[in-house]
């Protein structure tokens, strides 16, 4: 799986409406939404996109749509590993709203998201494999419900060596794929449904958000770093005449 997110929206009600058949919006709306998401960054434009293109932007890059009724940001800095500690301005952005974050990662399979009712978290989850279960927290949403019930376990790949059941009772990212659809109304992976908007219809203005002290640019890449180093050097496989996955020397052609 490919998929990866990070989103933001502030919306009146649902969500999918505004989006669905939405026009493209004044730069000018877009910006100021993005400058108040990130007060005292460096904010410039950059060329626009899609909801399609644009779900999970580069490091330093924000995409953004204002639309009747509803507000939305892509930006990495909010898929956060806790959801509900989603910074206190942008709560107060969506005051007296609706606020959904959705973040997914293919790497690492995990999933976060959480929505926010008049100011009240209703839903935070966030889960990976390794990471188990961060956050828990309100009631699932009638989406979740087949998932938790052991309705989509995740069976194991025939001929990979030293499977041990899976962690989660399922994938989170065929639940981040539900949740994507049920929240905003589309799906990055998988076929979409005849009620599913079209994302490539949805525009969003680029711009370049960087943080002039450079702190946030000099932590993010220790974080990178720390992470390569407990991903250790690449494996690779090939399959064996057994019909198995065998680990060849990473020199062997």
């Amino acid at each position: 799986m490919g998929a990866k997110t990070a989103l933001l929206a502030f919306t009146d009600g649902d969500l999918v409406p505004a989006l669905d058949g939405a026009s493209a919006c004044d730069p000018a709306e877009s910006e100021e939404l993005v400058r108040r998401a990130h007060p005292g960054y460096e904010v410039t434009r950059v060329g626009d996109g899609t909801l399609l293109d644009w779900p999970y932007p580069p490091d330093d890059i924000t995409y953004a749509t204002v639309l009747a009724g509803a507000e939305l940001l892509c930006d990495r800095r909010f898929a956060l590993d806790r959801p509900s500690e989603l910074p206190e301005h942008l709560r107060a952005a969506g005051a007296g709203r609706r606020i959904i974050t959705h973040g997914m990662h293919s790497v690492s399979d995990w999933l976060g998201l959480a929505v926010w009712e008049e100011g009240k978290l209703v839903r935070s989850l966030s889960l990976s494999p390794d990471g188990g279960i961060e956050e828990d927290i309100g009631e699932p949403y009638d989406f979740e419900l087949p998932f938790w019930a052991g309705e989509h376990p995740v069976v194991p790949i025939p001929g990979w060596p030293a499977q041990g059941p899976y962690p989660l009772p399922f994938h989170p990212l065929e639940l981040g794929e539900e949740a994507l659809r049920a929240l905003f109304g589309f799906v990055i992976e998988g076929r979409p449904g005849p009620g599913d908007i079209d994302a490539e219809m949805v525009s969003l203005h680029g711009f370049r958000v960087t943080d002039p002290t450079g702190r946030e640019q000099v932590e993010r890449e220790a974080d990178y770093q720390r992470a390569r180093q407990r991903m250790g050097p690449p494996r690779r496989f090939r399959m064996g005449p057994d019909g198995t996955m065998q680990e060849i020397d990473s020199d062997v052609r």
